[in-house]
């Protein structure tokens, strides 16, 4: 299967951990076919990766739980993605954001625990 342009740029910028570039590329996408959960889903963890390095830790939860639902529905895997490893960095993750915090400052982002790192790759043509 041929995908987006935007689908094979969104894995690079996401595994040199440029996320803020991922919502681009992805809501680019999205916004032609809203009805496209898979993308909201990888946009909303993207977004959440985002929310968590700048201090937004409410912000970063809650997009990483409803990206976890949107992804869920595609499992095992869809457009080349193996989908039960990013369910399990979601899940990875939302042990590890901290419950009783909402935000701390940019400054101060570097005494939050470090999230585990996620490399995306396609799989194959499926």
């Amino acid at each position: 299967m041929i995908y987006p342009m935007e689908y094979y740029q969104f894995f690079i910028s996401f595994n040199e951990g440029d996320y803020y570039t991922c919502h681009d590329l992805l809501e680019e996408m999205w916004m032609t076919d809203k009805q496209n959960f898979f993308l909201k889903g990888l946009l909303q963890m993207s977004v959440a990766i985002y929310h968590y390095e700048y201090g937004n830790i409410k912000g970063a939860r809650a997009m990483m739980e409803t990206a976890g639902l949107y992804l869920a529905g595609y499992r095992p895997k869809h457009w080349g993605l193996n989908l039960e490893q990013v369910i399990e960095f979601i899940g990875n993750s939302l042990s590890i954001i901290p419950q009783h915090i909402d935000k701390v400052s940019f400054e101060d982002t570097g005494t939050l625990p470090k999230l585990p790192k996620l490399f995306l790759y396609l799989e194959d043509n499926t």
